[in-house]
């Protein structure tokens, strides 16, 4: 993969995680006019008391950032949810509910007031409840085979493209642009994804809000062993964790999403043959909210228009490989369609 290519997945990847704040926030929402998908806030407006607290939170991480302060953002998400406890507890904003539908200017995901415990009894009823081969006898072979396929590709450059935009934050890529230890973070990761499978929860995968961790000094694996750490013990503190809402955290996502944009400049926007590739993994991450749909777009379109300029045998031939995979994957309805699978 050209070294521009995986620079273009840092930077799409960034913007990506900043559109995710900016939407968890309420600064950008859906609208209802269909000619404009998007707006700013409740009808071109702030929209009340829980987007302001994002606001001053994101002026106040930058503001730190700019004076170099260390641990800005963690001070910023503390400050702000602070200030999200007393605005709720002054003005009773309420919950914001499943799409913002029954009060639009309410928290968008947690009310920030002080809980009645602080402590709770983790619930692992779920744990262990899964059917290895559910799947084929549900929807059949066919169709089961077709649905790991999209999930294997899915999580594969998913978790590819976040490793490789972590490790060119964090300063750790090689003289080609690849993150050390590759194979093992890949082993990890399917290890963890099927775990989490075994253990009835979310997919347990590689996250790209790792990134903020980077942005605040994280080099080794150390980070990531205490974030762990933290996340087991929020089980038990879950009534603490709920009172930040995520008008008080997103601001990090935002910050975080401009350090890995300032990558931008190692493109060589010049050549067209490697700047439209890099200019649709950028743009189609955050358009379309998923990274393997941006990585995928990039992979096929590199393909062919460098072999449209007569160098085909320059494409290394894994690359001709995963950009035919990537066209199955976009393809996987119509192929679903063909073979008579729903």
């Amino acid at each position: 993969m050209p070294r521009e290519l995986k620079t273009a997945i840092s930077v799409g990847i960034g913007l990506f995680i900043a559109l995710i704040g900016f939407v968890d926030a309420g600064l950008v929402r859906r609208t209802a006019a269909p000619p404009v998908p998007v707006q700013f806030g409740v009808d071109g407006s702030l929209g009340g008391w829980p987007v302001l607290v994002f606001v001053v939170g994101l002026l106040a991480i930058t503001i730190m950032v700019v004076r170099k302060v260390r641990g800005a953002i963690l001070y910023g998400i503390l400050g702000a949810t602070v200030l999200a406890i007393v605005i709720e507890a002054i003005t009773k904003v309420g919950a914001a509910g499943p799409g913002y539908a029954t009060n639009p200017r309410g928290w968008g995901l947690n009310v920030p007031r002080l809980p009645d415990h602080w402590i709770q009894v983790p619930d692992f009823g779920l744990l262990g409840h899964f059917s290895l081969l559910g799947s084929f006898e549900r929807v059949g072979v066919v169709a089961a085979v077709l649905l790991i396929f999209t999930l294997m590709v899915a999580d594969f450059f998913d978790t590819m493209g976040t490793m490789t935009a972590i490790g060119s934050e964090a300063g750790l890529l090689d003289e080609d642009g690849v993150p050390p230890n590759s194979q093992r973070i890949l082993v990890v990761d399917s290890v963890a994804a099927a775990a989490g499978g075994a253990a009835s929860v979310s997919s347990a995968t590689s996250y790209i809000e790792s990134a903020a961790g980077v942005g605040e000094g994280a080099r080794t694996g150390l980070a990531s062993v205490v974030t762990g750490v933290c996340f087991l013990l929020a089980t038990a503190f879950a009534p603490i964790v709920e009172i930040i809402p995520y008008e008080a955290a997103t601001p990090a996502l935002v910050v975080v999403g401009f350090l890995m944009m300032t990558q931008v400049t190692e493109i060589s926007w010049d050549k067209y043959d490697i700047a439209i590739p890099a200019f649709l993994t950028i743009v189609l991450m955050p358009f379309t909210y998923s990274i393997s749909v941006g990585i995928g777009a990039g992979f096929v379109s590199y393909v062919v228009l460098r072999a449209a300029r007569g160098k085909a045998r320059e494409i290394h031939p894994l690359l001709w490989v995963v950009a035919l995979l990537f066209v199955v994957y976009f393809a996987i309805d119509p192929i679903k369609q063909a073979l008579g699978v729903s």
